[in-house]
């Protein structure tokens, strides 16, 4: 902004402080503002927009040490109610002007005001918006008193808005039991962006898992959000998880789960591992094998068997004879499950 614009700007007001307001509550005054107005948290909003761009440039001029002093000289002079008549400058003339600004240095009785310094005020602007030059405005003052015409420089920001987190982003994939037991790497795609994620191994169906920084940007040097990724396994014919353990159900004979046995059963890999069968078992008796299940960097879980006690669906004469003469040896404890079912 060029400094006569000056003239009609009250910096002031845009930022809402009072002229004798310091650093700190300009500042202050300025992130409040921003924050509100910002363009990247008013999408699309071109009245927002022209708001940050004015608090902008008031912040520029205010925050500034020299350019707030030249700021406040100007806007006095324009209070003032000066008025120039063009031409030589006579009669009211910019002279008179100068001489109230500055202690009435320069232009009645000297040596001029070739190469003197007034606050690095750039007084050719000044008098090319007052109408000093004869009416030939800001084309016809390319020079006053031997110095080039300035342009105010461009300050940077003195004090930055406090840093906003961005916010977080979600997803959901859908896994194999196996990808879930030994964990996967994946790939994603939000909001136009493709990457891999890691989903360690013992991921359970439901869960969340967080990816830090592929959520929404952050705001004035904050942290981005994260990705919050829901995931969903797959049932599996055989096998499923509960906690870190693998669950799969097995087979057993009568003879087995009464008497008890060792058996061989095939793991989550397809390999054969042995498991004991205590004596008295029945259907949903839960046998371990240590440390066949789902593998951590931290822990491992276990293979879970649970026992269904099975019967042919068409029984011999032989067989029915057999079932029907170890009923008859059981006695005692055939009397017993009956009192059991006539209990409420």
């Amino acid at each position: 902004m060029a400094e006569q614009d000056w003239l009609t700007k009250d910096f002031y007001g845009v930022l809402g402080v009072s002229k004798g307001a310091d650093d700190k509550e300009i500042s202050k005054a300025f992130r409040k503002l921003s924050r509100k107005y910002h363009p990247d948290l008013n999408p699309g909003d071109k009245k927002a927009e022209e708001k940050y761009k004015e608090i902008s440039e008031a912040y520029d001029v205010l925050s500034n040490k020299d350019t707030r002093q030249k700021y406040d000289a100007i806007r006095s002079f324009g209070a003032g109610g000066a008025r120039f008549t063009g031409g030589t400058g006579t009669a009211g003339g910019y002279e008179d002007m100068l001489g109230a600004m500055f202690g009435n240095m320069g232009a009645r009785g000297g040596a001029g005001f070739a190469g003197m310094n007034f606050g690095g005020i750039n007084l050719d602007d000044l008098m090319a918006q007052a109408g000093a030059y004869g009416g030939h405005g800001a084309a016809g003052a390319a020079d006053f008193g031997g110095q080039p015409r300035r342009r105010a420089n461009a300050n940077p920001f003195a004090a930055q808005p406090e840093p906003v987190r961005g916010e977080d982003r979600s997803a959901k994939v859908t896994l194999s039991l196996r990808k879930a037991v030994e964990g996967a790497t994946i790939s994603l795609k939000v909001a136009g962006s493709s990457f891999k994620a890691k989903i360690p191994a013992g991921v359970r169906d439901g869960q969340t898992i967080r990816i830090p920084g592929k959520g929404k940007s952050g705001q004035y040097g904050g942290k981005n959000g994260d990705l919050l990724v829901k995931v969903s396994v797959k049932a599996d014919d055989t096998f499923s998880m509960q906690g870190i353990d693998l669950v799969r159900s097995v087979p057993v004979t009568v003879a087995e789960a009464a008497l008890g046995t060792t058996i061989t059963v095939k793991d989550f890999n397809g390999n054969d591992v042995r498991a004991k069968i205590p004596a008295g078992s029945t259907t949903g008796t839960q046998v371990r094998v240590k440390k066949a299940g789902v593998k951590t960097s931290k822990v491992h879980g276990d293979l879970v068997l649970r026992l269904e006690v099975q019967l042919p669906e068409k029984l011999s004469l032989a067989q029915k004879k057999a079932i029907k003469a170890m009923d008859e040896a059981f006695g005692d404890f055939r009397t017993e499950i009956e009192n059991k079912r006539a209990e409420r």
